[in-house]
């Protein structure tokens, strides 16, 4: 698979005709997606409406049921013939892709330092000490070289999702994928998340963001999308996508966020 968007440019990720049902319950129904590099997308709609499953196949961490990934022009996630990849091949691809979730998932019994190494020494087989320099360097990026040897439950929630934040960041990936990142904190902790992921922005991160925060949205965003029962209702700069929305199921989701 080798689809250049209009620019001639192949996007960074891209799926076309992504299909996902659970059951019964078609979730994704042939949706069409891409980002450029250094280019942030965000990703708005209700719950249920498919965002998180969207990442999730792009990240690897579930197969889709129809439709193609691609990665820089070349599809993953399958072999050439279409069959799905075996896990040793998946967990290679992966690391090419950042994902932070809406929960922290640290380990309780390691510091912040320790846990950002362990992406590091477990996924790319780096040696005990350079890991740890590496996590520490990634931590100082985050705003927590402080807290390095902190351990979870000594940090704030923020905290935790800066430590999150940073354990994706330290392998380098070519796109981050966040899914709903400050939807478990705390209001007044939200800030110092999105701050962070806004730095990355400008720092020319290749960025996906499902959220609820409309301000970040719109501050930070190249592209803004509605997602709804599995479709994408509406793709557009966010001064199109917030100021003159084409349409009414926009403008009904807009109104109530707002």
């Amino acid at each position: 698979m080798t689809t250049a968007t209009t620019t001639g440019v192949l996007p960074t990720l891209q799926v076309t005709d992504l299909h996902k049902a659970y059951g019964g319950n078609e979730v994704l129904k042939g949706v069409e997606f891409a980002v450029r590099k250094g280019q942030v997308k965000a990703v708005l709609g209700p719950s249920g409406s498919g965002k998180s499953t969207m990442l999730r196949l792009m990240a690897l961490l579930e197969p889709a049921d129809r439709g193609e990934i691609a990665l820089h022009g070349s599809r993953i996630g399958r072999s050439a013939d279409g069959r799905h990849l075996p896990e040793r091949s998946l967990a290679v691809q992966r690391r090419d892709i950042g994902m932070v979730f809406q929960k922290f998932n640290l380990f309780p019994h390691l510091s912040a330092a320790r846990n950002v190494a362990m992406a590091l020494t477990a996924v790319q087989g780096v040696k005990r000490h350079e890991a740890l320099e590496r996590a520490h360097a990634m931590l100082d990026r985050v705003g927590l070289s402080q807290r390095a040897g902190h351990y979870p439950s000594e940090l704030s929630g923020g905290q935790q999702q800066r430590v999150a934040i940073a354990r994706a960041l330290v392998l380098e990936p070519d796109v981050m994928l966040f899914d709903e990142p400050t939807s478990a904190l705390d209001p007044e902790l939200v800030g110092e998340v999105l701050d962070v992921m806004e730095n990355l922005a400008r720092g020319g991160m290749t960025m996906i963001v499902v959220t609820h925060e409309v301000r970040f949205a719109r501050r930070v965003a190249d592209e803004v999308t509605l997602f709804d029962s599995g479709v994408i209702v509406e793709q557009a700069s966010p001064e199109e996508f917030f100021d003159n929305p084409q349409h009414e199921r926009t403008r009904r989701f807009l109104s109530h966020v707002h």
